[in-house]
């Protein structure tokens, strides 16, 4: 009787997401997006070559929470491969959709309006979310003016942090060519000041990795801050384990370090998926 349930399940499962029907043609999906009313779900992949895009349809798209709520959206795919052959027409078609609605990383999913085109959500990257969370994330979007209007706020914010970001990492370069540890610690400082959570051990971490690159003999001082890093992620072995490796490293004389000219990034929340 178990197995009998169990297959129904699966049965139920497989049926589901067999259902999910993407669109290649955005105008397409417009065009029935009015006619039944829906917002169009757009998916800017890059389906042969980009590791998050290819997590992010088997994590997300290819899951039984995605399945039960697709038929609420028309969904299109637009794809940018780079060795799956495309004819020209399309791929022609795909690039000025991808330059209309700005879209300059992958992937990269908008919600937009049928009927004007315009856009409501957006959502950038993959950073190893459950289905469920980024299920939640596409439906904390409103087609509203209010909505469009946080949207547009968020992005303004994303955009000013990633200014900042790419000024500090600058700063951190500079300061790594110039052998100057204090001015490196003050950018990092700056970098993480907003940073909370286990997401804040990285700011140690890098400390510890700028330090050794500007000066290969501060051993000690290195592994401290490693060894800060370690405690804050709260018993995190995901985030930790390249703590404890870089550690191993620092500690048996032969620590590595960044690419030349490197700085490190900023910690994200991956989860936040923008």
């Amino acid at each position: 009787m178990k197995k009998f349930i169990l297959s129904l399940l699966l049965l139920a499962t497989v049926t589901a997401q067999a259902k999910v029907t993407w669109l290649t043609d955005l105008d397409a999906a417009k065009a029935k997006g009015v006619k039944e009313n829906k917002p169009v779900l757009v998916d800017f992949t890059g389906s042969d070559w980009c590791p998050p895009c290819v997590q992010l349809h088997k994590v997300v798209f290819q899951s039984a929470e995605f399945a039960a709520v697709a038929s609420k959206y028309v969904l299109v795919e637009l794809d940018y491969p780079r060795n799956k052959p495309q004819s020209a027409e399309v791929k022609a078609k795909n690039r000025e959709w991808q330059q209309k609605y700005a879209v300059n990383s992958f992937p990269t999913v908008l919600l937009l309006d049928a009927k004007s085109g315009e856009v409501f959500g957006r959502v950038g990257g993959f950073g190893g979310q459950t289905a469920k969370e980024y299920l939640d994330k596409l439906a904390s979007f409103k087609n509203t003016p209010e909505g469009k209007a946080a949207l547009e706020q968020e992005q303004k914010s994303t955009a000013d942090r990633s200014a900042k970001s790419r000024l500090l990492g600058q700063k951190i370069d500079a300061a790594i060519k110039g052998k100057d540890f204090k001015a490196a610690e003050a950018a990092l400082d700056e970098m993480f000041a907003d940073v909370a959570g286990p997401r804040k051990a990285v700011l140690p971490f890098n400390k510890a990795r700028v330090l050794i690159m500007i000066d290969p003999t501060a051993k000690e001082q290195a592994l401290k801050y490693i060894d800060e890093a370690i405690a804050l992620t709260a018993g995190d072995e995901t985030l930790g384990k390249p703590f404890k490796a870089f550690r191993e490293k620092i500690a048996s004389g032969a620590p590595g370090s960044a690419p030349k000219g490197a700085a490190p990034k900023a910690a994200t929340d991956a989860k936040k998926g923008a």
